[in-house]
């Protein structure tokens, strides 16, 4: 088994709650990291595991056994039990790991039941920093899912179509998206066709024949089972015009490269929207990075209508950083230089400009760099 770094994260959150949700998408690999801890494992989609869970409830409740409950939203029964239990004796930790792969459902259950008795971890498919032996170009090809490529890379793109499939036919319904999965599918290809770009509900809806106000309605649901990321626009206090519309990016790559027929390296380099891809493939790295560290960040882009622009700026709480994400093996002064004039509109404190050099270069509070080195100074810096 390749070893998830985020393991560390869950095991100190384990130490330090009652009870930790491992959120993340279907097959990121959720189950066989929980089970990996060893415990009393239960799949609650699966009437037989219910009914087991429920008729050694009692011994499970009094015993020191770690108990995993796999897909737990779809049993809401068992939230007041978990919250019972909990209080009864608070001081108790590393009691309940519950696993979810669509956010809105298991949220609304843990809002209700388990609000101040619970930490939420997410995991990503793998990510760079978890593959150093994995090409770089491969895992942007194939994206990170474990049976999507990274085990068995000839099962891309096929695997991805067959996910997609499943979650428009079966998941999603399940989950409460209300649009047939003909519908559903439809839209999963218009917004890879629009990965990056500036979003506009309306557009996207006359190609659906549905109202903005609906196509805004389904993207929650895309959001929240970890397909679709949103990212905001950094709004502040500037002389300019700023762009408020927000922007989506596909979070695996290999979802997106399977939806616009991408099957190989040549091919997805010969795109004309091959930058749009790279840089949300480096967005996920660079969160996904600062998440298995437990480090929290708001991440938002920044845009002026006179084009001053920012990929990717992250929130640190004390401290603002301007990313700059640029597919090239040489990037210029000039790309620097930009990427100065909009960080200094809003005063952020460390510039990054990423790109394929494979030379690193760090002056002061500015840095050009490669990917890989990036991921590292991430987990070693505080």
């Amino acid at each position: 088994m390749i070893k998830r770094r985020i393991a560390t994260l869950l095991q100190e959150r384990l130490a330090h709650y009652p009870a930790v949700a491992l959120v993340g998408p279907r097959q990121s690999g959720k189950t066989t990291l929980a089970r990996s801890l060893e415990g009393a494992y239960f799949d609650l989609e699966q009437e037989p595991d219910r009914l087991r869970f429920d008729l050694q409830w009692q011994t499970l409740a009094e015993g020191r056994e770690l108990i995993i409950l796999d897909e737990a939203q779809s049993w809401p029964e068992v939230f007041p039990r978990l919250r019972g239990a909990i209080d009864k004796a608070r001081s108790r930790k590393g009691r309940f790991l519950i696993l979810g792969s669509v956010s809105p459902a298991l949220m609304t259950h843990v809002s209700e039941s388990l609000a101040g008795r619970l930490s939420l971890v997410e995991l990503t498919p793998f990510l760079l920093d978890e593959l150093p032996k994995a090409p770089l170009d491969a895992l942007w090809l194939r994206g990170g899912y474990p049976e999507g490529g990274i085990l068995e890379p000839s099962r891309f793109p096929q695997w991805q179509r067959d996910y997609l499939t499943l979650l428009a036919q079966r998941d999603l319904p399940n989950w409460g998206l209300p649009a047939k999965p003909q519908m559903t599918q439809r839209l999963l290809r218009m917004v890879a066709a629009v990965h990056g770009q500036l979003w506009n509900a309306s557009q996207i809806g006359q190609g659906l024949s549905l109202t903005h106000m609906t196509v805004n309605a389904y993207m929650d649901y895309l959001t929240g089972a970890f397909l679709v990321r949103r990212l905001p626009p950094y709004q502040t206090n500037v002389r300019k015009r700023l762009i408020k519309s927000p922007r989506y990016f596909w979070r695996d790559s290999g979802l997106l490269h399977a939806l616009l027929h991408v099957g190989n390296q040549d091919d997805l380099l010969a795109q004309p929207w091959v930058g749009a891809s790279w840089e949300g493939f480096v967005i996920e790295q660079v969160l996904g990075a600062l998440g298995q560290n437990g480090r929290q960040v708001e991440p938002y882009f920044f845009r002026t209508s006179d084009q001053y622009e920012i990929d990717l700026v992250l929130d640190l709480g004390k401290r603002l950083w301007a990313i700059e994400i640029k597919l090239t093996a040489s990037p210029s002064a000039a790309d620097l230089a930009r990427l100065n004039m909009s960080a200094d509109l809003i005063k952020a404190d460390r510039r990054i400009l990423i790109s394929r050099t494979p030379e690193v270069i760090t002056q002061g509070r500015h840095t050009s760099c490669n990917v890989p080195w990036l991921l590292e100074s991430l987990e070693k810096s505080d």
